[in-house]
């Protein structure tokens, strides 16, 4: 299947080639995989704030189409830690419905991202903002799983922002149940040492196994009571949702379109980080544009079934490479056994306790926070720190969609600013020197610059940041030459707001009749000279090679106007 626009899944390549030798590995590994997405399918989708077996749809479905239209032969879609932060706080805001419009716009803007091939530009995010959301979003989901973890049934309602929760936490303290605390601590533990002991089973599974049955036993013949399970608080539909229309209009999207660009830059990032992984891993090369589209269809598809925003997960992508899994056909079969799983064994999932689910998503947390890697970025330079702990506070303090933005705007201010430090204008007015310039068309090292020609030289892009750098050193010499002579061999290429500031140069100084040559100028630039009409200004034969042609014509016209 290949479609016009570069749309190429992997799994269609992959079944060209595909024997039973793979699908005996694909369907051990598709099996394990969907062992271990289900418990934390079912954590995700709770602390997101919809039921249980949101989660699970989405994990099915989204996984699915990630699976069926994605251009990795081994990622594993569904729903992740990372969304968490941004799903609850979207429901918080606009409700169920708000998260379902703002899931679907944000799959149209995935796909968007993968039709203008934006694949590869979405890598280049700097590395400090991806560390300092990751670890603001551990630390949130770490907050929000203390009630549950210590059992506060006082707190009726838990506030919004980091903050007033640890004040709420604080005032309360006074009610953990200890039961509960005992199931979360062991729940804990089990994740961290099962994969010491036995290593294919998930630690988290085999928590959540001993944890249920240990509290069903309590509580049917030891009479235990108090520890509240998934049962308790929620009812579960052991059902795939039929699909329900979206209603949209122009206010929601104006009101929702800030989250749905956060959810689909979040699931571009983690999809692409988790597909450059795993590439590293097989040593094949995921088609990223590919990626986006399949990610964009499945948020698109997801939210007609009251799923929440699907993307690439680690993790179980991970897992999938480790235990054989080769082609799409592993990420379908972990969809196929967790429908399975839904339809004949999902009412034992009401016996879950939510401490267990709580403790499965403190080790979630742990892992993402990457607190070694932060601690090293912060002897980074001090614009990577200003980067990293600004979007890292923003996370956890005020909002994740605003952390993003501010991150990404912050980071390109100190780009640019890193690009104005390294660009030089550098003015000659009598001797200009050619030593070590490895240029091969002069004879001399040092030329004697013609009185009234000052020669300019611009080394790095000539763009916005560099015009009034430029401005100023032109303003500085104070008297008028006859030539200016613009030396451009360094400048690689040069925006529109350097193209106007040449342009008022060549007026400016054709009132007052000095004469501009540029010097040295690539076809590149060249080329954005001609189509704005530059060489009609200036005139094309002011638009010289070389620093030598371009002294000759500065002469040639010294001569003429004496």
């Amino acid at each position: 299947m290949k479609v016009v626009l570069g749309f190429k899944p992997r799994l269609f390549k992959s079944l060209k080639s595909y024997s039973g030798e793979k699908f005996s590995k694909d369907l051990m590994s598709g099996i394990i995989v969907g062992i271990v997405a289900l418990p934390l399918a079912i954590a995700f989708g709770i602390a997101s704030g919809v039921s249980p077996e949101k989660g699970l749809i989405t994990a099915i479905i989204g996984g699915f189409i990630v699976s069926f239209l994605g251009g990795s032969s081994v990622q594993i879609g569904g729903p992740t830690g990372a969304f968490i932060v941004i799903v609850y706080g979207v429901i918080q805001n606009f409700g169920l419905e708000g998260l379902i419009i703002a899931t679907f716009l944000a799959g149209i803007l995935l796909i968007v991202m993968g039709l203008l091939r934006l694949g590869t530009v979405i890598k280049f995010i700097p590395y400090p903002i991806v560390v300092g959301f990751t670890s603001g979003i551990a630390l949130t989901i770490f907050t929000t799983q203390m009630k549950d973890l210590f059992g506060l049934s006082s707190i009726d309602k838990m506030p919004g922002d980091f903050i007033s929760k640890w004040i709420v936490y604080a005032q309360n303290i006074g009610s953990i149940s200890w039961m509960t605390l005992f199931i979360g601590i062991s729940s804990i533990l089990i994740i961290i040492f099962t994969p010491k002991v036995i290593k294919k089973i998930p630690g988290s599974l085999m928590a959540i196994i001993v944890m249920t049955v240990a509290v069903y036993v309590m509580k049917h013949y030891f009479g235990i009571t108090g520890i509240e399970t998934i049962g308790d608080r929620f009812e579960i539909e052991t059902t795939l949702p039929r699909p329900e229309t979206i209603s949209i209009n122009m206010e929601t999207i104006n009101l929702l379109l800030p989250s749905a660009f956060t959810i689909a830059m979040l699931g571009a990032i983690e999809s692409l980080l988790s597909a450059t992984v795993a590439d590293g891993v097989t040593g094949e090369k995921h088609d990223s544009n590919t990626e986006l589209m399949a990610q964009g269809a499945a948020n698109i598809v997801i939210p007609f079934f009251g799923g929440i925003p699907v993307t690439g997960a680690i993790a179980r992508t991970m897992t999938n490479i480790n235990n054989g899994g080769q082609t799409p056909i592993a990420g379908i079969v972990h969809a196929l056994v967790l429908l399975f799983i839904l339809l004949f064994l999902g009412p034992l999932t009401q016996h879950i306790p939510m401490a267990c689910l709580a403790g499965v998503l403190v080790i979630v947390s742990c892992n993402m926070s990457e607190w070694r890697t932060f601690r090293s970025l912060l002897k980074n330079p001090k614009s990577d720190v200003i980067v990293l702990l600004t979007t890292f506070f923003l996370t956890v303090i005020l909002d994740l969609t605003i952390a993003i933005e501010i991150g990404l705007l912050l980071a390109m201010f100190l780009f640019m600013r890193r690009i104005m430090e390294t660009t030089k204008v550098s003015v000659t007015t009598d001797k200009l020197d050619l030593t070590h310039e490895g240029e091969v068309y002069h004879e001399r090292e040092i030329l004697d610059l013609p009185k009234g020609v000052e020669v300019y030289e611009i080394d790095g892009p000539f763009f916005f940041g560099i015009a009034n750098k430029f401005d100023e050193s032109m303003k500085s010499l104070g008297k008028k030459p006859k030539v200016r002579i613009i030396r451009m061999r360094k400048v690689p290429f040069m925006d529109s707001t350097g193209l106007h500031n040449l342009e008022s140069l060549c007026r400016l100084s054709k009132k007052e009749n000095i004469q501009v040559i540029l010097s040295g100028v690539n076809e590149k630039v060249r080329s954005v000279l001609m189509k704005s009409k530059m060489d009609e200004k200036i005139g094309e034969e002011n638009i010289c090679s070389n620093i030598e042609e371009a002294l000759a014509k500065s002469r040639n016209f010294m001569n003429s106007n004496n």
